[in-house]
């Protein structure tokens, strides 16, 4: 029999589908999934429309789509037939994937964290009365619009005050940028100051997602270890008689990150009469400069009178929760513009809601009470963090009792696979920082263990299971 397939076409009336591409699509189909061979002869056209119920002209519409595509062939006087060799190979059957089972990653019930303050005393109950008593203001309206890309004004000067008084600084308003958190003020200093390029010294071990910054914006990174007294500025007069030109340096100098040292008075001294005499910029971050115990923090080398060439970064998320994103940058007039016009690109402006809110927390002493008592409360637990290292890692660690700060830095005695230790206690439940997150390139021997935001047999669970480890 010439022509023995049974066309079986249902043509739909909705969606915006003609039907000639309709009548195409259905021989494709049966060609594919082997209705059709190739050989094969179809009905003619006038047999097709009256089968279809449709006007021949559709029909040939149709064949020729199928014709030009290559799936079938004319011969003369005898008919449409189904291509020998045709355009693609035929459909693969696929199995319908099941859909995946959600998966919840198990959190660790003890995390060990880099020195976050406990989000449990924070002044939650008077941060929402201020933002009620905000939203409640005749003026409301006002703050709902633009504000200076720097940051609220107020809020500025009472960063300055701040820095001023009890810092040493010598600060205006027009010398602070306000940002969303401490990483986007390294972020933005990092690529006001850079070009591709330059060199900028780093501590090792160090602040990884500074490095990422400086990097993101062309810096090639040298690094410099670090020792009982901080950045090793022997080390840094090395690199600058090399002819390297350096544009910047990065430290935390008060509470140094991970070890916790403190830069001494004479290496300060030292490393801003290089920079004076050299030309680069020192960016200080002063990431938890509120919680010392000792009798008070050591002043920021930014605010040394002879100090030409800085950029101080500080955070008040640590003082009130990690949550807040408020940080600042606090340099010259013409630099503090430079951020300005860069930050516009991505952020037009922070937030002044909560810059607003937290002002009137200081205004009204709620964060001086606040500091007051979270001090304490931190040196309390520094205590008995120290006692607990000493019971069970005594005899297989160094440290020392850090001044500030809400972190130990542990030293095995002996050399210790720690990425390994950190891989089986999180396998535990236990959750450490990897020593690879703050080194260079070779992982130092050391461990980062914040206290602050665990309870108290948290703590002691935790360094038993580490005791058991190395």
């Amino acid at each position: 029999m010439l022509r023995p397939w049974e066309f079986q076409i249902t043509l739909s009336t909705r969606g915006d589908k003609a039907a000639y591409i309709q009548i195409a699509d259905a021989i494709i189909h049966a060609i594919k999934t082997g209705k059709l061979h190739g050989g094969d002869a179809l009905p003619g056209s006038r047999q097709l429309a009256a089968k279809l119920k449709v006007n021949r002209n559709t029909i040939v519409e149709a064949l020729d789509v199928l014709l030009a595509e290559g799936w079938l062939v004319s011969k003369e006087r005898k008919g449409t037939f189904v291509a020998g060799r045709l355009p693609t190979l035929p459909e693969i059957k696929r199995e319908v994937p099941r859909p995946a089972e959600k998966t919840v990653a198990k959190k660790p019930n003890i995390i060990f964290d880099d020195g976050l303050p406990d989000s449990r005393i924070a002044p939650i109950n008077e941060l929402a009365g201020a933002y009620r008593q905000i939203f409640n203001h005749k003026g409301r309206w006002q703050m709902m619009g633009y504000s200076p890309g720097a940051g609220d004004l107020e809020f500025r000067h009472a960063i300055v005050q701040m820095l001023n008084y009890k810092r040493g600084m010598r600060l205006t308003a027009d010398e602070v940028f306000v940002t969303r958190g401490s990483q986007m003020a390294t972020y933005l200093t990092a690529h006001c100051l850079i070009e591709k390029g330059d060199h900028v010294v780093v501590e090792n071990p160090g602040y990884r997602p500074a490095w990422l910054a400086f990097e993101n914006a062309g810096a090639r990174l040298l690094p410099i270890h670090v020792d009982a007294e901080g950045l090793r500025i022997d080390a840094l007069k090395k690199h600058l008689r090399s002819g390297k030109k350096i544009k910047a340096i990065y430290t935390t100098p008060h509470h140094q990150f991970p070890t916790t040292v403190t830069l001494s008075l004479q290496r300060r001294l030292e490393l801003v009469a290089l920079s004076n005499e050299y030309g680069f910029t020192i960016v200080e971050d002063d990431y938890d400069n509120e919680f010392h115990f000792g009798q008070r923090p050591i002043l920021p080398i930014s605010s040394f009178e002879n100090a030409q060439h800085y950029v101080y970064i500080g955070t008040m998320s640590k003082i009130v929760a990690p949550a807040l994103r408020i940080g600042y940058l606090a340099s010259s007039q013409d630099f503090v513009a430079k951020v300005a016009q860069l930050r516009k690109i991505i952020d037009v402006q922070g937030d002044n809601i909560m810059a607003q809110a937290i002002l009137q927390l200081i205004n009204e002493g709620h964060i001086k009470r606040h500091l007051r008592r979270a001090t304490q409360v931190y040196k309390i637990k520094r205590d008995l963090f120290d006692q607990i290292l000493q019971t069970h890692l005594g005899s297989k660690v160094t440290f020392d009792k850090p001044e500030g700060g809400l972190a130990f830095w542990v030293v095995p005695k002996k050399p210790a696979d720690l990425i390994k230790v950190s891989q089986t206690l999180l396998q535990k439940g236990i959750q450490i920082i990897s020593p690879q997150d703050f080194s260079f390139r070779e992982p130092v021997n050391g461990l980062r263990l914040g206290y602050a935001s665990l309870q108290d047999d948290q703590l002691e669970d935790g360094v038993k299971a580490i005791a058991k480890l190395l």
